[in-house]
């Protein structure tokens, strides 16, 4: 595989993160759940119902 410097980016950062709470994983996902409260209106909620593409609306 050829190296990508955008995942390489993203890793560095998410070992970075994991460092800074000792690698404990029960700290490290009350990490993301602190940020994700404090993000929340930036978080886009799946919309759940399935809807009709506009090919299955035409007849």
């Amino acid at each position: 595989m050829k190296p990508d410097p955008i995942i390489d980016a993203i890793r560095e950062v998410r070992h970075r993160i994991s460092t800074s709470v000792g690698h404990d994983p029960q700290r490290l996902v009350e990490h993301y759940r602190q940020l994700q409260a404090r993000h929340s209106h930036r978080v886009l909620s799946r919309n759940t119902k399935k809807s009709k593409s506009k090919d299955e609306n035409t007849i």
